[in-house]
C-alpha cells in the first residue's frame, strides 16, 4: 500500500512515517519546511520513501502525488502550544482552512479519477475544548459547546469537511484525534515568538518540552501555568503513529472517528514533579504559578475504548518511559541551539 502524508517534517509525522515504512508501506511525504526548516530524518534515504518539498495548499501538486496512492493522511497544519493559539489566532484559522480545502479538493479528485481509497484527517483533542462529559467519547463534539479557540474551531471544521466530502462526493474518511503527543522532534519553530517564564525564554511549544527546558536551565522555583491541576493524557508519538497506521489498515475505520490516547491521566503538577525528579534527583521541588492562558483547558480525559474495540489499538508507552527518551533529546537540542 502507498500513502501520501502532508506535514511530513512535522512532529507526529516523524513517528508515523517511520512506523509505516517499518510495516511495509510506501510513503510520499510533502512539507514546505515553514515550521522547522530543513530537518533530516532517519528514513530520508529509505527506498520506499519519497520526500517532496512543496506546499500542502497546492491542490494541483497534491493531485499529482495522489495519482498512485491508496491512502492520504492529511496531517499538515499550523500547530503549537497554548501561547501559539493566542499569537496566531487568525492565521491558525485562515491558513489551516486553506490547507484543509486543498487537501479535500485533491482527495475528492483522486478518489474519483485515481485509486485513493480514503482520506485520513488528523484532527485534535481541542475539538473537545468545552467538553462536559468525562471520559469524553467520540461523538461528544456534536453535543458540547464548540471550541472557543480558533485552533480548536478549525480542527472541528476539518471533521465537517470529512462529513461533507462523504455526503456530496462519497469520499470515504477516517477522523483521528491525537491527545497530547509527546516525544522527540518538536523544537524551536522558524520565526516563532518567545514567551518569558520567570528567568527563562521559551519558544511556543507544548508543556513537556517547556517544563524540561526550564528545569534543565536551572529554574528554581519552577514556574507553571495556573495551579497545575490541569488534567492531560500525555501520549507517546510512537504509540500515536501505530494507532494512525492501524486505522489505515483497518476496513472497520471507514467513515468513523477515533480518540487516540493513553488511558492514563496526569496533572501538569504531577508531570512537573516527574520531570524535576528525573533531572534534579532528590533536590526539593518548588514551584510558582503564572497566570494561565484563556484556552488552557482544565480537563482533557478521553474515552479510549472505541479505538481498542474496533482497531485493536492501545497506547502502551508510559510517560515515565517517554521522558527517558525526551529529556536527553531536549538537552542535546539546547546544546545545539535548537530550543
Amino acid at each position: 500500500m502507498k500513502a501520501l502524508v502532508t506535514g511530513a517534517k512535522g512532529f507526529i509525522a516523524g513517528y508515523l512515517i517511520q512506523d509505516m515504512l517499518e510495516n511495509g508501506w510506501d510513503v510520499v511525504g510533502i512539507d514546505n519546511g515553514s515550521k522547522y526548516g530543513s530537518v533530516d530524518k532517519s528514513y530520508d534515504t529509505h527506498p520506499r520513501y519519497r520526500y517532496v518539498q512543496g506546499d500542502a495548499k497546492d491542490s494541483a501538486l497534491l493531485k499529482q502525488l495522489l495519482s498512485d496512492c491508496e491512502h492520504f493522511v492529511a496531517g499538515a497544519a499550523m500547530i503549537g502550544g497554548i501561547s501559539y493559539f493566542h499569537a496566531y489566532a487568525y492565521d491558525l484559522l485562515a491558513e489551516n482552512e486553506r490547507i484543509t480545502s486543498a487537501a479535500f479538493d485533491a482527495a475528492i479528485w483522486a478518489h474519483k479519477n485515481a485509486k485513493l481509497k480514503k482520506i485520513t484527517v488528523i484532527s485534535s483533542s481541542m475539538v473537545f475544548e468545552n467538553a462536559t462529559k468525562f471520559p469524553t467519547p467520540e461523538g461528544h463534539q456534536k453535543e458540547c459547546p464548540p471550541p472557543f479557540s480558533t485552533y480548536g474551531f478549525q480542527k472541528l471544521a476539518t471533521e465537517y469537511f470529512a462529513l461533507g466530502g462523504w455526503q456530496q462526493y462519497q469520499l470515504p474518511y477516517t477522523i483521528l484525534r491525537p491527545f497530547n503527543c509527546v516525544g522527540t522532534g518538536e523544537k524551536r519553530a522558524l520565526g516563532g515568538h518567545e514567551v518569558k517564564s520567570g528567568n527563562v525564554s521559551l519558544a511556543m511549544t507544548h508543556v513537556v518540552p517547556d517544563l524540561v527546558q526550564k528545569i534543565l536551565k536551572g529554574q528554581d522555583p519552577l514556574r507553571i501555568l495556573g495551579k497545575g491541576d490541569q488534567v492531560r493524557h500525555y501520549t507517546y508519538g510512537g504509540d500515536l503513529a501505530r494507532g494512525i497506521r492501524l486505522s489505515l489498515e483497518s476496513g472497520k475505520s471507514v467513515n468513523d472517528d477515533f480518540n487516540l490516547s493513553t488511558a492514563a491521566s496526569t496533572t501538569v503538577l504531577d508531570l512537573a514533579k516527574l520531570v524535576w525528579k528525573k533531572i534534579n534527583g532528590d533536590k526539593p521541588f518548588r514551584f510558582e504559578s503564572d497566570d494561565p492562558y484563556a484556552h488552557d483547558v482544565q480537563m482533557r480525559v478521553p474515552d479510549v475504548s472505541k479505538a481498542k474495540r474496533i482497531l485493536g489499538y492501545e497506547a502502551t508507552t508510559t510517560l515515565d518511559t517517554a521522558l527517558d527518551e525526551i529529556i536527553p533529546w531536549i538537552k542535546r537540542q539546547i546544546e545545539l541551539g535548537g530550543m
